[in-house]
């Protein structure tokens, strides 16, 4: 027996997806997806498509997948951070045990800006943490 189909398709873009509902049960036994929304993650807009009212089921699926959207997506960035450490750590040991002079010019000048940039960024925010938990450990005063 075949899987059911879901109730909603989300075909994903930049910054959010297309919602169609999908229809298996239909007369002429052929799937139908109709477009029923537009959904923006980052301003969590969610626009019902043409004329048509969302019902509070299609704004509750929607919703559930906004939510595990941004959970996915959230994820995968961390997931790249790590992969770029990765990367950072292989490129020194290319920069150490295989590059040749020519390659080493071709790349140090842009490499060391992009570290002293990530560098400067780190180190800012780092301080902005270290500020904000001082003065939550910090205890008011009384006169």
């Amino acid at each position: 027996m075949p899987a059911a189909l879901p109730d909603y398709y989300f075909r994903v873009r930049d910054n959010g997806a297309f919602v169609f509902r999908v229809d298996g049960e239909n007369r002429q036994r052929r799937l139908d997806m109709e477009q029923i929304a537009v959904v923006k993650l980052r301003s969590g807009e969610i626009r019902p498509h043409g004329d048509r009212s969302l019902s509070p089921e299609d704004l509750s699926a929607i919703r559930d997948w906004m939510a595990q959207r941004s959970r996915t997506l959230a994820a995968r960035d961390m997931d790249d951070i790590h992969r770029a450490i990765d990367h950072l750590n292989l490129t020194a040991h290319w920069a150490q045990s295989k590059a040749s002079d020519e390659q080493l010019e071709e790349i140090t000048d842009q490499m060391l800006l992009a570290m002293h940039d990530l560098r400067s960024v780190l180190v800012r925010k780092k301080a902005d943490r270290l500020v904000k938990v001082q003065r939550s450990n910090q205890k008011p005063e009384r006169p």
